[in-house]
């Protein structure tokens, strides 16, 4: 006999979790605060899995709350479940039928279990997102200075940019700490070993993706956006493309795979004859950020450094 899995949907927003329990199709609503999710978790079975779109920085009390109850959590990516959920016929969008919608979602189309909540990883998360918006706001103050005829202003503008400069380099002495944990500094010595891959590019791998070293290839390029897709009807040919993936990560492979080119006479000589054959430069540019990816990937897996 085959026993029907225990689904509990949940549609996360900043204040409320609407929970949908596909067993005895009951519809709650919890606040989004740890006590409370711990109280509603402890009803539930232990072998109950909950579904929930990833929605951070909202998600991170039902997942700090699933891994100290050790129970199963599946993190779906919003797009796929907003795709699923037309195909099935969920039309309606609102917070209770997101809810009904995720808790079916893994017996049509799948879902991996959500790795367990690491507190070191969403601290590293929390400050390299943090360096990342004060980075993106110093371009953003950098260009208004280029462009400001007042004297004054020019003055406020320098002053706020030497503020961000200080701020950006402290937290870049947290997130080199970080890194020096036990937990990390194994796979940052392996992915250090590649010339090109600096602490900016080590830091957003081991935060934003954890899966690195446990995946096919495939799986970790399609993972980070990186993976090239058909697009072909009946005898047209058309371009491929990369699409979907985890932007920040890939964003971090660019501009490390610029840096290899120069750096590494394999990524280079595989550059040169893919620009040579393609005779378009950032494609041969994206395909060695792939490259890279996978030569980390395969790394980390083995515990191996690179060898030149």
């Amino acid at each position: 006999m085959t026993l029907t899995p225990y689904r509990i949907g949940c549609d996360i927003s900043k204040a409320w979790l609407d929970v949908f329990d596909a067993s005895t199709n009951k519809a709650t609503r919890v606040a989004n605060r740890v006590a409370d999710i711990t109280l509603y978790l402890a009803t539930l079975p232990s072998t109950a899995v909950v579904v929930f779109e990833a929605t951070a920085p909202y998600d991170e009390k039902l997942r700090r709350a699933l891994g100290a109850a050790g129970l199963t959590a599946i993190r779906a990516n919003p797009s796929r479940a907003r795709d699923y959920a037309r195909a099935a016929g969920f039309l309606a969008k609102t917070d209770a039928v997101d809810a009904r919608m995720l808790a079916t979602l893994p017996d049509k189309i799948g879902g991996e279990p959500a790795p367990a909540f690491d507190a070191d990883r969403e601290a590293l998360i929390a400050v390299h997102r943090r360096r990342d918006q004060l980075v993106e706001t110093r371009a953003t103050e950098r260009g208004r200075a280029a462009d400001e005829p007042d004297a004054r202003a020019r003055k406020s503008l320098a002053r706020h940019i030497a503020w961000l400069d200080r701020e950006i380099a402290a937290l870049d002495g947290e997130i080199k700490a970080a890194l020096a944990k036990p937990a990390f500094a194994p796979v940052v010595s392996i992915v250090r070993s590649i010339k090109g891959v600096g602490e900016v590019t080590t830091a957003t791998l081991v935060a934003l993706l954890p899966e690195l070293g446990t995946l096919s290839a495939k799986a970790i390029a399609a993972l980070a956006g990186l993976a090239p897709i058909n697009r072909d009807s009946g005898t047209m040919r058309g371009q491929r493309h990369i699409a979907g993936g985890r932007r920040r990560v890939r964003q971090a492979l660019y501009m490390a795979a610029l840096a290899a080119i120069r750096s590494v006479p394999r990524f280079k000589a595989f550059y040169l004859a893919l620009k040579a054959r393609c005779k378009h430069a950032k494609i041969a540019i994206v395909a060695v950020a792939r490259k890279l990816l996978v030569t980390l990937n395969a790394m980390v897996r083995n515990e191996q450094p690179f060898k030149a």
